[in-house]
């Protein structure tokens, strides 16, 4: 993720100006908001992280700074194919505990990107398929995993950075694989502004 941004500057923002969701969970959300629609999302993106955010606080123009930096670095990210493409989780100073519940946030955001989407019948058909299918599934796993506080901490590593790798290529591979939905007026716009007024 851009140095610009962590998840715990994020987090915490989301945070002070009343969001509900979570850094991981907005970072997910967008993921697969930008597979399915492009970079149209950002706006219905924007406003869903934000809905029931005190729009008189002060902290809200910071928030949504750094919800532009959010969408813009992401959306080059997986608009271009860079490898650098990563789901924005905490960092390694924090347990891998606390990690793997960020991992399983992720997921979530993730997945009710696609659910929230205006589903046609061939983005159904698109989803139920392999390897979306699978995705998806896989997915809905770990937002029920937890690392074993009782257990080896370095297999707990271990397992977590695994699990990263395996949702940075997979929301790669979905990005490519939902591009006939996202159309071909879907070019790349203009970055999204730091803020919305």
């Amino acid at each position: 993720m851009d140095s610009d941004i962590s998840h715990d500057t994020l987090n915490d923002a989301l945070r002070r100006c009343g969001a509900t969701w979570d850094a991981a969970q907005c970072h997910g959300l967008l993921s697969s908001r930008l597979a399915i629609v492009g970079a149209e999302a950002g706006v219905e993106w924007f406003q869903q992280v934000l809905d029931g955010a005190d729009t008189s606080d002060a902290s809200r123009a910071d928030c949504e700074r750094l919800l532009g930096t959010l969408f813009n670095v992401t959306h080059r990210q997986l608009s271009e194919r860079l490898s650098e493409f990563a789901p924005l989780l905490p960092d390694d100073s924090d347990s891998t505990s606390i990690r793997a519940v960020a991992l399983g946030h992720w997921c979530e955001g993730y997945l009710h990107g696609l659910v929230s989407a205006e589903l046609g019948d061939a983005l159904k058909k698109r989803l139920a398929e392999d390897p979306l299918a699978d995705i998806i599934k896989d997915m809905l796993q770990i937002t029920r995993a937890s690392a074993d506080d009782d257990g080896d901490e370095d297999d707990s590593e271990i397992a977590y950075v695994e699990l990263v790798e395996y949702l940075r290529v997979a929301a790669q591979l979905a990005y490519e694989e939902l591009a006939e939905f996202r159309g071909p007026s879907n070019q790349p716009r203009p970055d999204m502004p730091e803020t919305l007024h």
